[in-house]
């Protein structure tokens, strides 16, 4: 018996479904899915198939990471709401890991493309914060790096259950989304009609 974590990793915070179960650092099995629909239909499935593929069960898990975002908010909810019911279901810590690590390449600058010719970025010394391409762009270009923002990276699921391998031993806080932006669906400001009493 391995004595190297077995972990599972996913990511639904773009136009994709992403999956990949790693022991320690060799990848078991894995999925990449372009989707721009159905995701929390597909996921649990995805994921079962991972495990089918690698002669595994649930219960030999040993942790779980997920992707936290930034991106769809309806995507990072589902899979960040399927990471905690499974480590609550199966007694395994869940690791969320946000994009901008995920993302993480040598000389590159860890962007998210974002609507309205934006992007999630972390500038060195900032916080994550959405801003527009052409402010990441020059500070890349000023930091030496390239900009090439990635919403849906091939290696993303394995790149998170990679983190998440290092990191559930140190009993990490339950994921939480990472949102930069406020919904594009928000309350209607118009006011209620007036009830007039007769």
């Amino acid at each position: 018996m391995s004595t190297l974590p077995l972990v599972l990793g996913f990511d639904t915070s773009a136009a994709h479904c992403a999956a990949a179960l790693l022991r320690g650092d060799v990848v078991l099995a894995q999925r990449f899915e372009l989707r721009t629909r159905g995701q929390a239909e597909r996921l649990m499935p995805l994921l079962e198939e991972i495990l089918l593929e690698a002669r595994m069960t649930w219960s030999d898990l040993d942790a779980i990471g997920v992707g936290i975002g930034p991106g769809n908010f309806t995507g990072i909810r589902i899979a960040v709401a399927a990471a905690r019911g499974l480590a609550l279901g199966l007694g395994v810590p869940a690791v969320g890991i946000d994009g901008f690590e995920a993302r993480q390449k040598q000389g590159v600058l860890a962007a998210v493309p974002a609507p309205r010719a934006q992007v999630y970025a972390c500038l060195e010394g900032e916080a994550p914060r959405l801003m527009p391409e052409t402010e990441a762009s020059e500070a890349a270009r000023s930091a030496g790096l390239i900009f090439a923002p990635e919403a849906s990276p091939a290696d993303l699921a394995q790149r998170i259950a990679e983190l998440a391998g290092k990191r559930y031993l140190d009993s990490p806080a339950a994921p939480a989304p990472l949102y930069l932006r406020a919904a594009d669906a928000a309350p209607a400001r118009d006011l209620p009609p007036q009830l007039i009493d007769g």
